[in-house]
């Protein structure tokens, strides 16, 4: 990446200005000034894109989001809004000839992230960068994945997501993120036609009932960080065991395979209650050797992402140990990735082919409930 004051800045516009946007977004985009300016902010709030406009001196503001994939100026389009509205805002921003980067989950059905994949395809490809925070965090992408590639065969490994409300953390933040109402009298039925027709697509063939709602939209927020992890760290499993859904906590059971084809299982644990801790952790179980990443909230930015490592040596001693590769938070060296992605030509980690594997991991436990009835 080039160090120089006039290396080519990533022009961006933003689409959703809510707690993502304040908190995370809009701040580390200010402190990476180097690479990036924001040039359009938009939100169907009026008092939260004037807000969000004054507070992070954004020229261009708006209640319509063509307005900000279409200007001029833009290269980048930043889409933090609502889950529901990911696909339109996307293949607009496409068709508009901008890139895109999207928080996951790029959507909420295979359909719909099918019609994402054909927008994309058919501007050349290699357009789009899903946010999944995580995967970038340097205690994972060295220490982790390395620690666990040298475990000659997994056992077990456990991923466990179980948090409290995230209010609690944000108003810890220092941001002073605010919030508004002043939505258009249309809006909620807006979103309700939208999200109708993902969970249509999503449950297909029977009517959709409040839990496969609760469930779509639990795996779209919180579990499709931990899914997508263990994606990335110990590949796509073969097959889902069982699955528990009982809102607002939720559990599944996932069948893998060792290199040398002997099974292991993967269980998934993530629930929201009103402690305020952050328990989000990946652990992988060798037949010496345990390593384990342990994440805080990303809310507060700079708290460390750890790995442990526990093990018996071949002197037969008990060791352990933590690493730390770094104090940059994810969301900076995510949003550098994305500088070096679409500037400097890196290949795209998170793409939405990859994201697309998420939605076909939820389908899968869709269908598990469904048998379970």
């Amino acid at each position: 990446m080039a160090s120089s004051q006039s290396a080519r800045k990533l022009r961006v516009g933003i689409v959703g200005a809510g707690d993502v946007a304040q908190v995370v977004h809009l701040p580390t985009l200010a402190l990476l000034n180097h690479l990036y300016s924001v040039i359009s902010i938009c939100d169907i709030s009026q008092q939260t894109v004037d807000h969000a406009a004054a507070r992070f001196n954004v020229s261009h503001k708006t209640i319509n989001p063509s307005e900000t994939i279409s200007h001029p100026d833009v290269d980048l389009v930043m889409i933090l809004a609502a889950d529901e509205y990911h696909e339109p805002l996307c293949i607009s921003a496409l068709k508009a000839g901008k890139l895109v980067f999207i928080e996951k989950p790029i959507t909420l059905s295979m359909p719909s992230v099918q019609r994402i994949l054909e927008a994309e395809k058919a501007t050349g490809g290699n357009k789009i960068f899903v946010g999944y925070m995580r995967r970038y965090a340097p205690s994972f992408t060295e220490a982790f994945l390395r620690e666990v590639a040298s475990i000659p065969r997994i056992m077990y490994a456990r991923s466990r997501d179980i948090i409290g409300q995230n209010e609690h953390f944000v108003n810890q933040s220092g941001t002073s993120p605010r919030k508004y109402t002043d939505f258009p009298a249309n809006a909620a039925q807006d979103r309700k036609v939208h999200l109708d027709k993902l969970f249509a697509e999503a449950f297909p063939g029977r009517a959709v009932s409040e839990k496969d709602i609760q469930y779509c939209r639990f795996l779209g927020s919180l579990g499709s960080h931990d899914l997508s992890l263990m994606r990335e760290a110990l590949g796509f499993p073969e097959s889902v065991t069982g699955v528990s859904a009982n809102e607002p906590f939720y559990s599944a059971m996932f069948n893998y395979r060792n290199k040398s084809g002997e099974p292991f299982s993967v269980t998934y644990e993530s629930g929201i209650d009103h402690v305020p801790r952050f328990d989000a952790h990946l652990a992988v179980y060798g037949e010496r050797k345990t390593v384990s990443i342990q994440y805080d909230t990303p809310f507060v930015k700079g708290l460390p992402i750890k790995v442990k490592v526990d093990e018996f040596n071949e002197a037969g001693e008990s060791s352990s140990s933590e690493i730390l590769s770094s104090f940059e938070d994810p969301y900076t060296v995510e949003l550098k990735e994305v500088y070096e992605c679409f500037v400097n030509g890196k290949a795209i980690k998170t793409t939405a082919a990859d994201a697309s594997m998420e939605l076909q991991l939820y389908d899968m436990m869709y269908k598990q409930l469904a048998r379970q009835g």
